[in-house]
């Protein structure tokens, strides 16, 4: 049974994936933060890419709004640093190789594409507060609309 997507108010659910660096970041590790998890479908392809580029263009402006940023995918740590060295992404790329955070966040889905069904990750992004809480979900992101709807989300 797939996971429903955890709502704003409701706790985040518990992860702990290897990054890019080689560390390990966790839900608990990170209390005291504010952050966003945006998970894409995978390294290097068209729409991924725009928004990897998009995040590292607007780096700044989210991180001086007190965000820190972490991109999610099924691809292993390997993919990620060969696809954070080639953009020069700024922020750290998390491996859920098993699917299982995505499963948990509720965006590993059935899709479609050309006639074909299969399941993958569905690009949404979760804005997690310092007290470990969901504060926004933003479901179903554009690839170039994503920085600004993160930033009005904190606005709001």
């Amino acid at each position: 049974m797939r996971a429903m997507k955890p709502q704003p108010g409701e706790p985040a659910p518990d992860f702990s994936l290897a990054a890019d660096d080689g560390s390990t970041v966790t839900r608990d590790g990170l209390l005291g933060r504010r952050y966003v998890l945006y998970f894409y479908p995978k390294d290097d392809t068209a729409g991924c890419t725009a928004q990897a580029c998009s995040m590292r263009d607007n780096f700044a402006r989210v991180t001086d709004a007190g965000i820190q940023v972490y991109g999610v995918s099924p691809d292993s740590v390997a993919s990620h640093v060969k696809f954070r060295d080639k953009y020069e992404l700024p922020y750290h790329l998390l491996a859920d190789e098993g699917h299982r955070v995505a499963d948990a966040y509720g965006v590993w889905v059935d899709k479609t594409y050309m006639g074909r069904s299969y399941q993958g990750v569905e690009r949404s992004s979760f804005i997690i507060g310092p007290d470990g809480r969901i504060e926004h979900v933003l479901e179903r992101v554009k690839p170039a609309q994503h920085v600004d709807l993160i930033m009005e989300a904190i606005a709001a």
